[in-house]
């Protein structure tokens, strides 16, 4: 029973979008645009649900769905009269779609509900509930801040924003929603605590503690821990090893920023925004700005899409990395879970930059290698192998491809073009190559051995024997193999 509801209780992962349907949905989502734009509020909304719908995972399609109702009612942050009881159909078949997994109707639902009121609470509430569902950080905290934006004192809301920030490695907005929730309940023991250990938390990921040592047993967190907690108490700092947001950075980011007011189509003052936040590793801002960049150039810039692609890529990679990290520290069937959906998201959001990449550049044989390697983690061996036969060429990196090559025909069952490409690999790999040299050998070899065909096995195997006699179980292969063809 309790495995049951722990099952019940990690988020579902949906099937990326295919490259035909984000297309199709790109058109589509410029015409609601286009529709917004003239002030066609009721089509564009129609328009960016079927974005929504069919990718929910889209942040830019959730905010502009919000952004059109808002503007549609005058930006009033109350909606219409009577809203509430329009929508409150919608709101029960959005719980009740999610609830069963059927999550095209769950967002159709929402989408619904919006369209009577954006500001609805209880609406946004069971969206971000939504989002949380299929492993959507992103939109599920958009969702929850719209909602902040409508009542910043609300306990619900703020309780639910912190856990969603904290679980991001957003650890100052995470702490601000709980004291919001501490002001208006000054004995809840879960802010009280929850403020404690996030303040911990940011010190050490402030302080640049390398997690290898705590995790090594060199360092006692506890201890750690206790020192942080007195350090926070004098109303001390840990020292950062990367740059410090000081005076002089405040003064450079305001000025830019007002620089950025006065000339909205200076793009230059948009990249040096963006550079002075990433060097503070504030990555999530710097993603911001350069959106806003996108958005003046018209999105034909390619410097600035591949800033800002640069830019996601790096906000992904940190919040892999605190989720990672607290699964370490946590063992919590959570905190893995939470740690694997943010691996999934980071190498989905690899996945289209480089498939990005390599469509404005087809003759980069590298991308291609790069865009072969996102396919193959993602499952997706079919295309990972059409990436790896168009990259086959790529300098210095020729026996790499062919092993993943190889690895991905072997995974659908393609042993003899598997074998080939291990076969490939080993006849191109040279002596900076070593370890892909003797995993090739290998995997021929146990491939070979598998297919029955001992002579060829018994060659690749001895080779490997022959350059690291201690590779893997070599040995005990060699000595099989030998058993089978004495037995004949």
């Amino acid at each position: 029973m309790a495995a049951q509801q722990a099952d019940q209780q990690r988020p579902t992962v949906l099937a990326p979008v295919s490259p035909a349907v984000r297309h199709r949905l790109q058109t589509v989502f410029e015409h609601g645009q286009r529709c917004a734009e003239k002030g066609d509020h009721d089509y564009a909304h129609d328009l960016f649900t079927q974005c929504v719908v069919e990718d929910p995972a889209n942040l830019i399609y959730l905010q502009h769905l919000l952004g059109n109702l808002a503007q549609k009612y005058g930006n009033t942050k109350k909606g219409p009269k009577l809203s509430g009881l329009k929508s409150k159909s919608s709101r029960m078949s959005l719980s009740k779609a999610a609830g069963k997994g059927h999550w095209s109707d769950a967002f159709h639902a929402a989408c619904d509900a919006l369209k009577h009121n954006p500001w609805e609470i209880s609406t946004l509430l069971a969206i971000a509930d939504a989002y949380e569902q299929i492993g959507c950080q992103e939109c599920q905290l958009y969702a929850l801040r719209w909602a902040l934006d409508v009542d910043p004192k609300d306990v619900t809301v703020n309780r639910r924003a912190g856990q969603a920030l904290a679980a991001m490695g957003q650890f100052e907005q995470a702490i601000s929603c709980w004291q919001r929730v501490v002001k208006a309940k000054p004995l809840d023991e879960e802010a009280q605590k929850a403020i404690s250990q996030l303040s911990v938390e940011q010190t050490i990921h402030q302080g640049g503690y390398d997690q290898e040592i705590l995790g090594g047993g060199q360092v006692d967190l506890s201890q750690l821990e206790a020192s942080v907690r007195d350090r926070i108490g004098q109303g001390q700092q840990a020292r950062a090893p990367q740059p410090t947001k000081g005076e002089e950075g405040r003064q450079r980011e305001q000025s830019l920023a007002d620089a950025i007011a006065a000339q909205p189509a200076e793009l230059a003052t948009y990249l040096e925004l963006a550079d002075l936040l990433t060097t503070q590793q504030r990555f999530r801002e710097a993603e911001q700005v350069l959106s806003r960049a996108m958005a003046a150039s018209g999105g034909g810039d390619l410097t600035v899409r591949e800033r800002l692609e640069d830019a996601q890529l790096r906000h992904a990679h940190q919040q892999l990395e605190v989720a990672n990290r607290r699964a370490r520290e946590e063992a919590t069937a959570e905190a893995g879970d939470l740690a694997r959906r943010m691996a999934v998201q980071a190498n989905q959001l690899e996945l289209e930059v480089y498939a990005a990449r390599s469509a404005r550049e087809p003759e980069n044989l590298m991308l291609m290698f790069e865009l072969g390697l996102r396919m193959k983690r993602a499952g997706k061996y079919k295309e990972a192998i059409q990436a790896f036969q168009a990259a086959r060429d790529v300098p210095k990196h020729k026996a790499l491809v062919q092993l993943h090559l190889g690895e991905s025909f072997q995974h659908i069952h393609q042993f003899k073009l598997a074998l080939a490409s291990y076969e490939a690999a080993i006849g191109v790999a040279d002596a900076m190559e070593s370890d892909t040299h003797k995993l090739a050998l290998y995997r021929a070899g146990v491939l070979a051995a598998d297919l029955n065909d001992v002579p060829r096995a018994e060659k690749h195997l001895t080779t490997l024997a022959g350059i690291d006699f201690g590779y893997r179980d070599v040995a005990e292969r060699l000595d099989k193999l030998a058993s089978l063809r004495d037995s004949v």
